[in-house]
């Protein structure tokens, strides 16, 4: 027996992973001890000396590494969801031993010979469509990811690829920084005027944690948002945005131009050493929208359609800033004029909804709208061990109450969790010998937390996430597959946000709504007028909404089409990339790009755009639900077959299964009320 818990038997229930016994200085030699393990497995396919075939290198290379990735998973989504100074030094020592470990699978020619051969020789008729699949794609990616180079381009290869594991965990390290450093210490009322008493409440705490009197707003979202949307003072809501659009981007230590440029241009020698002219070019291979000038049509198209709905959302705001004496609407006044006329429109703030939307009834309503449409349930375990004392632990168990999933719930921002909403997993779901592997499953949120006697009340735009995370999660907790690598969200990156985006349809529901939108103190349901408000406020702003997704968009394909060059300004080249879809001056010296976590940190370079294509598949998917009725049986029947397949099949060849016929963008722009 091992004295590092992390390589031990875990002997937990479902074997979850054992959080409160294990020690944070175990990492490192845990990754470096399932690297080893994992290169004797690899050895003992290259060894082989059988004539390779499907069973003794594909199935037995599928099977290689699995400790490893379930400490990997365990180390890095700690590092995002609680992470110290100890962790994030230890990131930047082993994520280049994971990527060199990645090389040598890749980069091995008696491997990839074997791997090729299989491949030479394969025969549909003799394979499943999923054993086929993982075949092509194993091949794809040993021979995308520089299996056919040279040695010394395999080389060159491998040291680009370890500064990049580097630079990502800096980038992240930087934005976190940055965003833990910066708060606004109020003490004058007057300076909190407009702000709601549940948001002073909670700046009152934050104050109190700092032994200050007053006040305390910080950058995280439940504090950063509330001010911004509510605060009267027009010169501290430009204070803080200015501070959240310079994070990363000041003169100091954690600037992350430098890095911006290193990432970029080392991106761009990885696909022109493997044969692309353009990292946009090398990623898309691989997606649904599969060149950059497909990405830009689809881009522009989508921005010619919603920029005058767009301008014309911008010029209600403007009237009814022009009553405060503004001249000119700027991105920190966008927000809180956008609350009041969302008011005057709608008869409804979202802080006079927040006491319906306790945090634990709109999960409880995303249990049920689960079980409803796929028969599952989540049932509490205190026994699951955690990494941290807020996290909520669930069985989910199937239509048969047998076990399907683990389900960790972390909904409160720390100093320790970077920001934003993501799901993610501990272990993956696949199939050995007759044993189906169940996976562990993770959602990770910002939602303010409980305060004193009062709940965790969310906004309705904070019910929208949850139950988007909530979506990428039943993506995961539903997988059944044979091979893990085709798992779950192992799928194209502009599919990848089709189920979780699908899932946010169902709080526009106005009889869903109803069935748990109910006030936390007088047990009230939320009146049908005001339901009949968020239904109808479902495209409020949809056009601003839209042409912010699309600037960013651009600004991604920017980075990764070659257009960024050695001289250029971070900020100067943002303004140029994004300008079509601007609508507000720009502020100088500040720049969303250094924070720009999705691309430079996650997994969407080259791919932000698939936000805007899933919500094609997403209001096209829904529309059949509408049809039939929101929980109608058959039709969950099939779109849960759609999240059970995972990678196993193109996403098209799915969709269509599920539907029918490819999806109509119409769908979407009918949906977001840009069809004139």
């Amino acid at each position: 027996m091992n004295d590092n818990t992390l390589l031990n038997s875990y002997n937990t229930p479902f074997e979850s992973i054992p959080f409160e016994k294990i020690k944070q200085e175990e990492f490192k030699s845990a990754i470096e001890e399932g690297i080893l393990i994992a290169k004797q497995e690899l050895n003992k396919i290259i060894e082989n000396s059988e004539k390779p075939t499907f069973e003794n290198t594909m199935v037995a290379l599928e099977s290689v590494g699995k400790k490893l990735n379930i400490i990997s998973s365990t180390f890095f989504n700690l590092n995002s969801a609680e992470t110290n100074d100890f962790l994030q030094n230890l990131a930047t020592e082993v994520s280049p031993l994971l990527t060199e470990y990645a090389n040598d699978i890749i980069f091995n020619d008696r491997l990839f010979n074997k791997v090729k051969e299989v491949y030479t020789n394969r025969d549909p008729s003799n394979l499943t469509p999923e054993e086929f699949r993982l075949l092509e794609k194993t091949y794809q990616d040993f021979s995308r990811n520089g299996a056919l180079l040279n040695q010394q381009d395999k080389q060159k290869l491998r040291e680009i690829s370890n500064e990049l594991a580097v630079l990502s965990v800096k980038f992240g390290q930087n934005v976190l920084k940055e965003t833990n450093d910066y708060f606004l210490h109020l003490t004058e009322e007057n300076q909190i005027e407009g702000i709601p008493a549940s948001i002073k409440e909670m700046a009152e705490l934050e104050a109190k944690k700092r032994n200050l009197e007053g006040w305390v707003f910080t950058l995280q979202y439940p504090s950063y948002i509330p001010f911004l949307t509510y605060a009267k003072n027009r010169d501290l809501r430009k204070e803080i945005y200015t501070a959240s659009m310079q994070r990363a981007f000041k003169n100091n230590e954690f600037n992350n131009e430098e890095i911006i440029h290193k990432i970029v241009t080392l991106r761009d020698k990885k696909a022109q050493l493997l044969g692309f002219n353009t990292y946009a070019d090398f990623i898309l291979v691989e997606r649904m929208a599969n060149t950059p000038t497909l990405v830009y049509e689809f881009l522009d198209d989508l921005l010619s359609k919603a920029r005058p709905f767009a301008e014309n959302e911008i010029n209600e705001l403007m009237h009814l800033a022009e009553k405060d004496g503004i001249i000119e609407l700027m991105p920190y006044d966008h927000a809180y004029y956008s609350e009041k006329l969302r008011e005057e429109k709608f008869s409804f703030s979202e802080e006079e909804l927040k006491p319906y939307f306790p945090l634990n009834q709109v999960l409880e309503a995303a249990f049920k709208a689960a079980k409803k449409l796929y028969g599952v349930s989540f049932l509490e375990r205190k026994d699951i061990q955690k990494y941290h004392s807020e996290v909520i632990t669930y069985e989910v168990l199937n239509e048969n109450n047998e076990h399907l999933a683990l389900f960790y719930a972390d909904f409160h921002p720390r100093e320790g969790k970077r920001a934003g909403a993501w799901m993610t997993s501990y272990r993956g779901q696949y199939k050995q010998g007759k044993e189906n592997i169940r996976p562990h499953i993770s959602i990770v949120c910002n939602f303010s937390r409980p305060n004193g006697n009062t709940p965790s009340l969310l906004t309705f735009n904070e019910v929208t996430t949850l139950f988007h995370e909530f979506g990428h999660a039943l993506h995961g907790i539903l997988a059944d597959t044979v091979f893990e690598s085709l798992s779950g969200t192992n799928v194209y990156w502009d599919f990848v946000e089709l189920p979780s985006q699908f899932m946010e349809n169902f709080v526009y529901e106005k009889d869903f709504l109803k069935t748990f939108a109910i006030h936390y103190q007088t047990g009230e349901v939320l009146s049908d007028e005001k339901i009949d408000k968020i239904v109808e406020s479902a495209n409020f702003m949809q056009g601003y909404q839209t042409l912010r997704q699309i600037g960013l968009g651009l600004l991604d394909m920017g980075y990764h089409t070659n257009k960024l060059k050695p001289e250029d300004s971070i900020e100067n080249f943002e303004q140029e990339q994004t300008k079509k879809a601007q609508l507000y001056p720009h502020i100088e010296k500040t720049c969303i790009s250094t924070s720009f976590s999705h691309i430079f940190q996650g997994g969407y370079a080259a791919g932000y755009y698939s936000y805007k294509w899933a919500e094609i598949l997403d209001a096209d998917a829904f529309e059949l639900f509408k049809e039939k009725g929101i929980f109608d049986k058959e039709t969950a029947k099939k779109f849960k077959t759609l999240l059970s397949k995972g990678g196993t099949q193109n996403p098209m060849d799915l969709y269509i299964d599920f539907r029918g016929r490819k999806p109509m963008p119409e769908a979407l722009l009918k949906r977001a009320g840009l069809l004139k």
